[in-house]
């Protein structure tokens, strides 16, 4: 080792050790001062690459994307993910680059300086000072004077002992200065050359990574050369065709005749013609929108957008007619007719309607010649161009809300104080569970999810009616019965007021989601149960009759006359003949005049004065009567199937079960029961007619235990084996206010049974006014808000009355629309 500063120049304390202390001292300083620079500076490169990282993750992260917008060219899609794959990998050695270099050149150089530089400042405080008070004590004894014996002693032991003091702490620091000198060279050395064997090992993986990748960079860039020539060529082709397409619009522009290029004709698809066309809304203002028509499969459709679902005008060509109408302001319009409405359309040139006049007339022609004889046989049919109904907010109930739903719902036992943490006075509420919640439960209940629980304000929201009613019915009792089963036998405590978030909600995660406190049933507790709800269902249906048998057979179309239906609305209906009269011609503009002269065959007078309808419009339920008199005891026969279906599917335990029979006896407690034992809500009966818990609360009759199901995510439009739906049974039951329930929350009204009835159709045979009116004004206010565009108004203000009125009643007054008696199958 190579002595910096000799240790004998230290304890002859010379002017040439000073000289060497000094030069060594301004040597470190100057050393502490670069290294404290280049520790900044790679502080700063470390940083600015993180920055580089970034932003080359962010431009390879475009990359893939590009890559996945380019999915139909095989070529580029496949180039762009390899080179984003090498894109990163390089960048994750960069990441490893900038980490060694902070490790070697940062942390290593920085503790060299905290560490050893500051050892050696603290050694040269201890030099100075002691060299400071060698200094002294040879002045001291210098000036002590010859006569005073003590002072000459003492002085001469003091520098004695400085002097011994001195020369340890100098031999301590020349030590501590050769060491720093030795250890600068080995610390500098090392940190760098770990940094340069960082860009080595950098630069080879780049090396290799770029060496695997030249071969498919060598490919592209052969594929490249062909590209360029097939573009140059597809251009040539496009610029021709461009031309030749220019030259042929100019002819027809010199020859007055565009209109081939107003439609197309798309014989392989099916497509007879198409084109734009300005179409007449319905509404009170007649706007006309423009659309694209078009005529296929027998049908007049048109849509908005490509993407849209086409909206069927026209349902069969064969039941309408086309002709022109001269007698509006605008020009070249036609209207085709159908049996149930008409629709008015306006072309671009009287070439162009006299081309989609002769396209309907071809097309009607067309559709009797394949299907000849069967023709005479179609019944007619309403237009099935509508949706359903929004319930979300283009329906807006006359609602409670406020005070009012709040007293009601606070008046149910146990519901004066929240469900899960018991503190008083609730004012939120989960409306698919029945329970009242205080301000914190219900944010858990949020963070669940609806599918377990749907959060509302019992001041700050409006209720359905309907919904009210549900609240009413369950509450928070009935549900901790349920929920809570279990909780005490296990220990769990239940939280208090003011106890932390995280345990209320672990509790409440652990009470609705984990199911953790529910009591599950044994299999003889469960068939016990499911017999005791079908016997209820039993007693509850012998006032009524059952769900049509899949066996019954359709009638006859001969066998029903609309003019009778009309005129069995008007008498049976809610609305005065003057309303329905100026509510059906919306549809049929002769129907007044059929219902006025068919009157007296359909409606006889009995021996008492009173009138009586014919059999075949006696009921709502005539459309399902076979058309042989059913066997005694059809009613029994029904029960019996039943109920041995209960005991055929009681092998295991089934949730499903028991809500397939809670629902149809009405019995709110033991629905919620069956769905904390896991339930499917839309569970299907196989041995049933596949019938779905809905369709059974639907037989029930009971609006509350519809709502309670549909709240809990039951499928609004699920059918059974006939193809009936929830709406189709509560139109044959004749229960308006479940179809005006399931109109608002989703209902198909196009939605065909195996026999291709619609409940439109299933309401106007059995001449339901009041069923009648509800589905043709939904369909109505569809066809309205559809002509009014995305932008337009949310519905008609009389639907919207009308609809708040049925709900209403069917809440608080059901007698009032309980006035059709279903089918008797065992009349005559």
């Amino acid at each position: 080792m190579k002595v910096t500063v000799d240790f004998e120049e230290c304890l002859k304390d010379s002017p040439r050790f000073r000289a060497s202390i000094e030069e060594v001292e301004a040597d470190v300083c100057e050393l502490e001062s670069k290294l404290d620079k280049l520790v900044k500076l790679c502080i700063g490169m470390i940083d600015a690459g993180k920055a580089y990282n970034t932003a080359n993750r962010q431009f390879v992260s475009g990359i893939r994307e590009l890559a996945q917008q380019s999915t139909k060219d095989e070529v580029i899609e496949s180039s762009l993910t390899k080179f984003a794959e090498s894109l990163q990998e390089m960048i994750n050695y960069h990441t490893i680059l900038f980490d060694q270099a902070q490790r070697s050149i940062k942390s290593q150089l920085q503790t060299f300086v905290k560490e050893d530089l500051r050892k050696f400042k603290e050694s040269k405080k201890q030099f100075d000072k002691v060299s400071e008070e060698k200094e002294a004590a040879l002045a001291k004894n210098a000036q002590a004077p010859r006569n005073k014996q003590h002072e000459v002693e003492e002085a001469t032991h003091i520098l004695t002992a400085t002097r011994k003091c001195f020369r340890h702490i100098t031999l301590d620091y020349v030590l501590q200065i050769n060491v720093l000198q030795s250890k600068r060279r080995s610390e500098i050395l090392k940190s760098m050359l770990s940094f340069m064997y960082a860009h080595l090992t950098f630069f080879h993986q780049g090396y290799d990574l770029f060496s695997e990748l030249q071969p498919l960079m060598t490919l592209l860039g052969s594929q490249l050369d062909q590209l360029v020539v097939d573009a140059a060529k597809e251009k040539r082709d496009m610029e021709l065709k461009h031309s030749t397409i220019q030259q042929k619009a100019a002819l027809q522009d010199f020859s007055n005749d565009d209109t081939k290029l107003e439609y197309n004709v798309d014989a392989d698809n099916g497509i007879a013609m198409e084109g734009y066309l300005f179409k007449r809304a319905s509404n009170a203002f007649k706007t006309w929108n423009r659309r694209w028509f078009s005529i296929q499969n027998n049908q007049l459709v048109y849509q908005k957008k490509f993407k849209d679902n086409p909206t069927v005008v026209v349902e069969d060509l064969r039941l309408c007619t086309v002709k022109h109408c001269e007698d509006i302001e605008r020009r070249f319009c036609f209207e085709v007719v159908s049996p149930t409405k008409s629709c008015m359309m306006q072309a671009d040139s009287e070439k162009l309607r006299q081309a989609w006049i002769k396209a309907v007339q071809n097309s009607i022609a067309t559709a009797f010649r394949e299907k000849g004889e069967e023709a005479e046989k179609l019944d007619r049919k309403s237009s099935t161009s509508t949706g359903s109904l929004d319930s979300g907010g283009e329906l807006k109930e006359r609602s409670v809300k406020g005070d009012s739903a709040l007293q009601k719902v606070l008046a149910i036992p146990g519901n004066s104080s929240c469900c899960d943490c018991g503190l008083p006075d609730p004012r939120w509420a989960s409306i698919n569970l029945g329970i009242t919640l205080c301000i914190e439960c219900s944010g858990i209940h949020r963070s669940l999810g609806v599918h377990f629980s749907k959060v509302r304000s019992l001041t700050l929201d409006s209720w359905e009616p309907e919904l009210l009613k549900l609240m009413c019915e369950l509450g928070n009792g009935v549900i901790n019965q349920i929920y809570e089963a279990r909780r005490e036998e296990l220990g769990a405590r239940k939280p208090q007021p003011g106890d932390p978030r995280q345990e209320i909600e672990a509790y409440i995660r652990a009470k609705y989601v984990d199911k953790r406190f529910v009591r599950m049933p044994s299999p003889t507790e469960q068939r016990s149960k499911v017999i005791a709800l079908s016997k209820q269902e039993k007693r509850l249906s012998s006032s009524s009759e059952p769900l049509p048998s899949p066996t019954s057979k359709r009638l006859s179309a001969s066998n029903l006359s609309a003019a009778a239906g009309h005129e069995q609305a008007r008498r049976e209906s809610l609305f005065c003949p003057d309303e329905l009269d100026s509510l059906f011609s919306y549809f049929d503009t002769s129907s007044k005049q059929q219902s006025k002269t068919s009157a007296p065959s359909s409606v006889q007078n009995s021996t008492d004065g009173t009138r009586e309808t014919p059999p075949t419009m006696a009921s709502r339920n005539s459309l399902c009567e076979a058309e042989s008199e059913p066997p005694e005891g059809k009613l029994l026969v029904t029960v019996t199937r039943r109920d041995s279906a209960v005991f055929t599917e009681l092998g295991e335990f089934c949730p499903g079960l028991q809500l397939y029979w809670a629902s149809c006896a009405r019995s709110l407690p033991d629905m919620a029961e069956a769905l904390a034992h896991g339930a499917d809500v839309n569970w299907i009966h196989i041995k049933d007619d596949k019938r779905t818990p809905l369709i059974m609360a639907v037989q029930g009759g009971s609006l509350v235990t519809c709502e309670f199901l549909l709240q809990n995510g039951a499928n609004v439009n699920q059918p059974d084996s006939q193809g009936r739906g929830p709406l189709h049974h509560a139109t044959i039951l004749g229960h308006t206010g479940q179809v005006c329930l399931f109109l608002k929350r989703g209902a198909s009204q196009n939605a065909l049974d195996i026999q291709e009835k619609s409940p439109l159709s299933i309401a106007v045979e059995a001449a339901n006014a009041d069923i009648v009116t509800l589905l043709r004004l939904a369909k109505m206010n569809e066809e309205m808000r559809e002509a009014e565009g995305p932008y337009g108004q949310t519905g008609d203000e009389t639907y919207q009355d009308i609809f708040r009125d049925f709900s209403q009643m069917a809440s608080n007054d059901p007698d009032k629309l309980n006035r059709f008696q279903p089918y008797d199958t065992h009349k005559q």
